[in-house]
């Protein structure tokens, strides 16, 4: 018999944070690293803080326990929602849920400690071919860092207050590993902002930007007076166009930057 679970179930399911989870199921699961930092005894790698979760050895992360039920433990949809729903009489009534979602503020990000030094980021980044000194002054401007324990390159963008607000993640170790740290917000992503002009160019991802910079620099000209932000990843647009939705980190950069007159848009062509 075909097992189906209702709608509410689903929304209810939906509620549940990884902590919460860990706290009514398996509480034995649970390491405390500090005060609002847990890792899980199965998966040393799994960080959980403010809401949020990072598995960061294999780059998957989210926010709720059917995330982590279906991303991690491989359970079907319905199997993970029933799980969680067995302690649904435990759950706070639905209006108290959708009062503290819609006052929640934006979740704090869950970032990877710092590595001592930062020579497989920069080895890496060379790799790509990327100038050398484009990337060791980045990394002095605080743009990006290597992490552990993985080694891997972490990429941030900032807001007016200079307070990281995004990071992105990639491997340095030849695995396709990347994404984005949990509580990442795009309006905020990897840029580089040059002397005051009209224009501005886009690109996918910031290893993109990078090559664009060097590419200017090998062409003689000086990058630093460039505007360059990066989407942190692009995505389908709907087929009626006029329903496509305008990436959220350039409807920003606009709002900030007024007088822009000129949008440049660097993709690169796949088959």
């Amino acid at each position: 018999m075909k097992k189906h679970v209702s709608s509410d179930m689903i929304e209810m399911a939906r509620q549940m944070d990884l902590l919460t989870y860990f706290r009514l199921y398996e509480p034995d699961e649970l390491v405390r690293l500090s005060d609002n930092v847990y890792s899980t005894r199965s998966h040393d790698s799994l960080k959980i803080s403010n809401g949020a979760w990072m598995w960061w050895s294999t780059g998957i992360g989210g926010y709720t326990a059917i995330d982590y039920l279906i991303k991690v433990r491989g359970l079907p949809f319905i199997e993970a929602v029933e799980r969680i729903c067995d302690h649904r009489d435990r759950l706070p009534p639905k209006s108290e849920r959708r009062s503290e979602k819609q006052n929640n503020a934006p979740r704090p990000q869950l970032l990877p400690p710092h590595a001592d030094s930062n020579f497989t980021a920069i080895q890496y980044l060379c790799s790509r071919g990327i100038d050398k000194r484009i990337a060791v002054e980045c990394f002095e401007r605080g743009l990006f860092y290597e992490s552990l324990p993985y080694h891997n390159i972490i990429f941030l963008g900032f807001d007016n207050e200079n307070k990281p607000r995004y990071a992105g993640y990639s491997a340095t170790n030849g695995q396709r590993i990347l994404g984005e740290c949990s509580g990442s917000d795009k309006h905020y992503s990897f840029r580089l902002i040059g002397a005051e002009n009209s224009a501005v160019h886009l690109f996918e991802s910031a290893i993109d930007l990078l090559s664009f910079a060097t590419l200017l620099k090998i062409a003689g000209e000086d990058y630093h007076h460039y505007n360059m932000v990066s989407l942190a990843g692009i995505y389908a647009p709907s087929k009626d166009m006029g329903k496509a939705n305008v990436p959220v980190v350039l409807l920003s950069y606009l709002d900030e930057h007024p007088m822009t007159q000129k949008v440049f848009v660097h993709y690169q062509k796949t088959k």
